[in-house]
């Protein structure tokens, strides 16, 4: 039987950073991942470059059951922390939009960065590695793997949550968790897009591909301003994915379509400069043209001219287009999600070390636990800010 000072479970981002730091640190660490290859949600992040941080980050961009437990370990490992790592490693990068972070290469960088600093702390990581057992006793942790037996004193449970399965999520580490008589939190699909109901998505459909500005705000009144993309199954863009955290199942969200430009007043000097313009052209200014055409086919947009537009026609339709309330079907699940809601209940783990408080030994870091960051690079600083914490205890 092999023997490591820890055996860390999942070689995603938090997984193969908390094992680079503990290596690092003089542990001999093994990493085992069931994947053909390591980083893999890494890989095709940030449209295959990398989101890998957000020059914003800060303890309000995350959702969990005990909103504090995030703080301790994102004060002590920054998102600054980890650009200066970047920079050490000579990886170029660039913000795109509200402090998001890119590789300007590729994401395989990340990747290449990881492995390079778990070199350098001599991890031992061991890919194609299915997890049969887990068993405790006085002396640690023992593993039965597939064609092997482990045994370490520690264990890093970083198995990530169910969002996209076609690269290997699964409830390993939930099950592990309640193994040991840790509670967790029900899960569900986050930063995740919009399906709709039968005949509005039936009539949107023609829509697909269309793109807008848009602020957009759920029922418990949070409110996301960014760009909304409609698709051939509903609604998606990151204004939607941010609100899809927040939205439970029956609840509507309310689109203001023309967050840039009070429609009252547009449309008041539109009428005065050009009378005999169609209402259509005149919103198609400053709205994509097709989903005009689509809100007036749903009787939305009167078809007449600015000088048959009465005042209270034009409060209502201004109304309407600032304030569009849709009710979502669902969401796209964990197919196509970036993260998973919910998790280990965060108030059995130490926010210092994220050690389970009863089961000595035991840590669960990254999206494996009940903390889920905005979109944006935040999931992976948390990634980055939870591994480091453990790493320090191990």
């Amino acid at each position: 039987m092999e023997q490591f000072d820890v055996i860390i479970i999942g070689a995603g981002a938090a997984g193969l950073f908390c094992a680079a730091q503990a290596g690092q640190r003089g542990r001999c660490v093994l990493l085992l991942d069931n994947g053909k290859k390591p980083g893999r949600k890494i890989l095709m992040s940030g449209g295959g470059r990398c989101n890998f941080t957000n020059l914003y980050t800060e303890p309000a961009a995350y959702l969990s059951h005990n909103p504090h437990f995030c703080k301790s370990a994102l004060a002590r490992y920054t998102q600054w922390d980890f650009i200066d790592l970047v920079n050490r490693h000579g990886i170029a990068w660039h913000e795109k939009t509200l402090g998001q972070l890119f590789c300007d290469d590729s994401a395989q960088q990340i990747v290449d960065l990881l492995l390079a600093e778990c070199d350098k702390g001599n991890v031992t990581l061991r890919l194609r590695s299915e997890v049969l057992s887990v068993a405790r006793d006085e002396s640690g942790y023992t593993l039965q793997l597939n064609g092997s037996t482990v045994q370490a004193e520690k264990l890093v449970i970083a198995s990530g949550g169910l969002s996209m399965p076609g690269l290997g999520a699964s409830p390993f580490g939930y099950k592990i968790a309640e193994q040991f008589g840790l509670s967790v939190f029900p899960t569900r699909a986050a930063l995740v897009p919009f399906t709709l109901h039968k005949p509005l998505l039936e009539q949107l459909q023609t829509l697909s591909g269309v793109a807008l500005e848009t602020t957009i705000d759920a029922q418990d009144g949070t409110r996301f301003k960014e760009a909304m993309l409609f698709t051939h199954r509903g609604l998606s863009g990151p204004a939607v994915l941010q609100i899809s955290s927040y939205w439970q199942p029956g609840e509507f969200v309310t689109i203001d379509l023309s967050p840039a430009t009070p429609l009252e007043a547009f449309l008041t000097a539109q009428r005065e400069a050009h009378p005999n313009l169609s209402l259509k052209n005149s919103l198609a200014k400053i709205l994509p043209k097709r989903l005009v055409e689509v809100l007036q086919a749903l009787k939305v947009v009167p078809d007449i001219t600015l000088k048959q537009l009465n005042s209270k026609q034009q409060t209502e339709l201004a109304q309407t287009l600032h304030a569009w309330r849709i009710q979502p079907n669902g969401t796209e699940g964990y197919r196509t999600a970036e993260v998973t809601l919910g998790g280990v209940d965060t108030t059995q783990l130490s926010s210092k070390t994220m050690e389970a408080r009863a089961v000595p030994g035991l840590y669960f870091i990254g999206e494996v636990a009940d903390v889920t960051g905005w979109l944006g690079g935040y999931n992976f600083q948390w990634a980055w800010s939870s591994a480091w914490a453990c790493a320090q205890a191990l």
